[in-house]
């Protein structure tokens, strides 16, 4: 309902207004107008003021006040991204609040420790390198503690499951792959 219409049903029950005359009516269609225009920038605004509810400038301006941009592909990846940056706290060295935070980088990824002082990131779901991974790499490597050594575990397919899953070097042939395609080829296994 436009605010014009609302401000008639209003005034109506007073019964001292004509509500359809050109001078009372016009002045409610005006001032209804301008609080329709209030009412969209309000709601624009309390939109784009949440995290989990922003959708464009807001989510921008708040990537902006960190050192690093989340690699992501769509707004609600980088609401997600942008969440877990924000959840990092001086308690988060532990390898579950870790896991919780890496996703700041702006892609699902898992940190696992692998002896003293050592983790290995992998990005579960993603195969090969991923997009943008020079970036990821930083973002991650300003998120874990410097003291850490840091390795990173790719997926890609290995030769057993090259020879499980094709007959023949002609069945590959014919799917017409790239090296690169071929080697991230474990998704569709």
């Amino acid at each position: 309902m436009s605010h014009a219409q609302y401000l008639r049903d209003l005034l109506r029950p007073l019964g001292v207004y004509d509500l359809e005359a050109p001078f009372c009516g016009g002045e409610l269609d005006v001032q209804g107008e301008a609080l329709d225009g209030a009412m969209e920038v309000l709601e624009e605004v309390g939109r784009e003021t949440s995290l989990t509810t922003a959708e464009g400038w807001g989510l921008e301006a708040l990537a902006e006040l960190f050192a690093r941009r989340p690699v992501t592909s769509g707004p609600r990846e980088l609401a997600a991204a942008l969440a877990a940056l924000l959840r990092i706290g001086g308690d988060s060295f532990t390898l579950e609040a870790i896991n919780d935070t890496i996703t700041g980088c702006g892609i699902p990824a898992m940190a696992e420790e692998r002896g003293r002082g050592q983790v290995a990131v992998s990005f579960p779901g993603v195969a090969g390198e991923p997009a943008g991974f020079e970036e990821l790499k930083k973002i991650i490597e300003d998120i874990l503690p410097v003291h850490v050594g840091i390795e990173y575990d790719f997926w890609f397919l290995t030769w057993t499951e090259l020879e499980g899953n094709f007959p023949s070097w002609r069945a590959i042939e014919e799917m017409d792959l790239s090296w690169e395609q071929l080697e991230t080829f474990v998704e569709h296994l």
